[in-house]
Parts: C-alpha cells; sequence; structure tokens
C-alpha cells in the first residue's frame, strides 16, 4: 500500500529536482548544446554519419536520437543518417567475447565510421570504459567527438572533442535532463535541414 502523503511528497521533490537541474544545465551548457548540434548538423550535410553509443538508459538514449534523426523528429524532411552502435546483439556479443566488453563501441566505429562523421557517446557516470574507448577510436579516425554525461564528467568528458555535462550525482535526473538536451539536439539539427533552400 502507498502511503498518499509520502507519494506526493517524493513527486514534488522529484519533479523540483529534475526542475533544479535543468534550469543549472540551461545556464552552464547551453554554449555546449548548440556547438554540438552545429557540428553534427555540419558532418550531415557534408554526406557524415552520427554514430551513437552508451550502456543501458544511455543505449536507450541513443537508439531513440537515431530513430529520430532516421524517422523523423517533428517535421517531414529527408532521413538523416544516425546509426545507434547498441542494436546489433550478435556484433555486441562478438566484439565482448572476442576482445572485451570495454571495445564493444570502438570495435564498430573503427569499422563504420568515417573521418568527418561525428560520435556521441552518453554516459550518466562519465566513467564508461566502453564508451571511452570509443571516443578514442574516433579521435584517431578523424571523427568529431561529443560526450553527453553526468556527475562530473570524468574520463568520458575528457575524451570528447565538445562535452556537455549534467552536474549530479543522481543518475536518474540526469538522464532526465539528457533526454531534454537531446530532443533539443533533435530539433534544431532537423530545423536545420528542413530550413535549407
Amino acid at each position: 500500500m502507498i502511503d498518499d502523503r509520502a507519494a506526493a511528497d517524493l513527486l514534488e521533490a522529484a519533479l523540483a529536482e529534475t526542475i533544479a537541474l535543468h534550469e543549472r544545465v540551461r545556464r552552464e551548457a547551453s554554449r555546449a548544446v548548440l556547438t554540438a548540434a552545429a557540428a553534427i548538423v555540419d558532418s550531415l550535410g557534408r554526406g557524415g554519419t552520427l554514430l551513437l553509443f552508451g550502456n543501458g538508459g544511455s543505449a536507450a538514449d541513443a537508439q531513440h536520437v537515431a530513430a529520430e534523426l532516421v524517422g523523423r523528429f517533428q517535421r517531414e524532411r529527408r532521413a538523416l543518417a544516425a546509426i545507434a552502435l547498441t542494436v546489433d546483439s550478435s556484433v555486441l556479443t562478438s566484439i565482448a567475447n572476442d576482445y572485451s566488453y570495454d571495445r564493444v563501441f570502438a570495435r564498430q566505429i573503427e569499422a563504420l565510421g568515417h573521418a568527418g562523421d561525428v560520435a556521441l557517446g552518453i554516459s550518466t557516470s562519465g566513467r564508461s570504459a566502453s564508451v571511452v574507448d570509443a571516443l578514442v577510436a574516433a579521435r584517431t579516425g578523424g571523427l568529431k567527438t561529443i560526450a553527453l554525461t553526468g556527475r562530473d564528467g570524468g574520463a568520458v568528458g575528457a575524451a570528447a572533442d565538445i562535452h556537455i555535462n549534467v552536474a549530479s550525482s543522481s543518475t536518474a535526473r540526469v538522464q532526465e535532463v539528457h533526454r531534454t538536451l537531446l530532443h533539443v539536439i533533435c530539433d534544431l539539427v532537423e530545423r536545420s535541414v528542413c530550413d535549407r533552400p
């Protein structure tokens, strides 16, 4: 049985916390978000591809963004080249088995990424070794790199050209803000494509 008062308090606290975090990110990370969107627009405009990756909930976010860009976000327009490196279970498990789990995204970057593409790694902890390795492989291959992180950004943030940090230790709150920022990026990318003559 859920206590009504306790439930209401929990709801109020969660909403207040995520609103406050959104406000802080609006003040502190807006420039990085706009820079990331511009890098993606530039790459897609030159025939590049956006490669997205992360673990757990961040894997779901990577897949969500790829779906919004290949399909559509809010407007009818041409399909955009975006691939989530989290969806092919045969590739993921063979790389994890034959190399190590840390290589599951890096190996795919080496196979699928080209100079001028964009690699976007998502990590709520900022410590995901598989995301760090992929960003390093992407930089080596001439890709532009973007990190979307939580906490202090950690090694993931340090490995990227563009770092968008949501500075909170709450995984749930970080994921909520990540989803908002990813939607803003999708909107900016889509508007840019639609507004081109």
